[in-house]
């Protein structure tokens, strides 16, 4: 398929063949393995570039890789995600109090889908509050597919602005997060770069909140699409657990993700496949994997009853989304709280939502609601 700017790359959108590309050891991260990024070839600006070429965890493989989640998971790790239940339950319910303030019609993406992940990853992160809609805006140009080629090389000069004084103020002034933890984090004497750790907080600014704003968009969607399965919820016959998952297969927030590299020719799909020839790229179409027929049985329903609910929305193999307890913990909360305060939530008369232009995030640009 084509990517902007003429970039011409492999899609995987078949469940089994993704699965065993994702951990062959073929396929690597390191964008030298690509023949139009080591010859120079992509265009000035080309929007996709900073997925590419951020220093950190995905763009490196082999111990490279083993060595930056070896060092930042002694930050990020399950004990911290847990003490962060109580803050993201009384988060959840202090925006769901000024939801109830709404008159009639409003976003729900814009009024509680996306304040609770971002300031659920910016207390991780140690961000000040008035810098958190300004990184948001970034982070949405920098994975928008729509974005010219100055305002996406403007959006990451920007982020990574920022963020490096946050390296330098939590130097100055260390605190009780992430940032703090990554500054300080040793193994066997070895420390993140500066690059790789302005890098690595950009990874998780992105990850940590566009894509738990989408999951939380994309259920909201769903379940109000399927009156009859929202009240099996809540009568509890499926667990809110169960709507996280099968949203993630259903309607994945990461559409596609760049991008992959093949070091030596891999032959796909037996007999009759194609050859994806080294130093070519791959995308990984998490979105339509999840709707591969020949791995889901009636793919393109949305079924709770479906158990267990395997996908590959969260990744596979050495690069799994390493936030992805954070992100199930934010959904699962902010679902259980918004239907339990308003079970007659419903849609608003209209036409449907329109779609993010993103290769990447996979979600739609406003939800609007109406609580009776």
């Amino acid at each position: 398929m084509e990517l902007p700017g003429g970039v011409v790359v492999w899609a995987i959108t078949h469940h089994d063949t993704l699965q065993q590309l994702l951990t062959d050891p073929r396929v690597g991260k390191n964008p030298q393995l690509w023949d139009t990024f080591r010859q120079g070839l992509l265009p000035k600006g080309w929007p996709l570039l900073n997925f590419v070429t951020v220093p950190g965890m995905t763009t490196a493989d082999g111990d490279d890789h083993r060595r930056l989640r070896g060092l930042v998971s002694q930050a990020f790790t399950p004990r911290r995600v847990s003490a962060l239940q109580p803050g993201i339950e009384r988060l959840t319910e202090q925006l769901l109090d000024g939801v109830a303030l709404l008159d009639g019609e409003f976003d729900l993406r814009e009024h509680f889908a996306y304040p609770l992940p971002m300031q659920v990853i910016g207390t991780l992160l140690g961000l000040p509050p008035k810098q958190q809609d300004e990184l948001h805006e970034l982070s949405d140009t920098l994975v928008s597919s729509s974005a010219t080629p100055e305002a996406a090389v403007a959006a990451q000069t920007g982020l990574f602005a920022l963020l490096a004084a946050l390296v330098e103020a939590k130097r100055v002034e260390p605190g009780d997060d992430l940032t703090t933890d990554l500054i300080a984090a040793r193994e066997d004497e070895d420390r993140l770069s500066e690059q790789e750790l302005v890098g690595t907080l950009l990874l998780m600014l992105v990850a940590g909140h566009e894509t738990t704003l989408n999951l939380i968009t994309n259920a909201v969607r769903a379940l109000l699409a399927h009156p009859e399965q929202l009240r099996q919820v809540l009568d509890g016959t499926y667990s809110w657990a169960a709507v996280v998952e099968e949203t993630l297969r259903y309607d994945s927030p990461v559409g596609q993700f760049p991008l992959r590299y093949a070091s030596e020719d891999i032959e796909v799909g037996g007999a009759g496949g194609v050859v994806i020839r080294r130093g070519e790229a791959m995308l990984a179409s998490y979105g339509a994997v999840g709707r591969d027929g020949a791995h889901y049985p009636d793919a393109d329903r949305f079924d709770l009853s479906r158990q267990p609910a395997r996908h590959l929305s969260l990744g596979h193999g050495p690069h799994f989304c390493l936030g992805s307890g954070l992100a199930r913990l934010e959904a699962e909360t902010a679902l259980r709280g918004l239907f339990e305060r308003f079970p007659e939530l419903r849609a608003a008369d209209g036409p449907g939502p329109e779609p993010i232009a993103s290769f990447v995030s996979n979600s739609v640009r406003e939800l609007r609601v109406r609580v009776r």
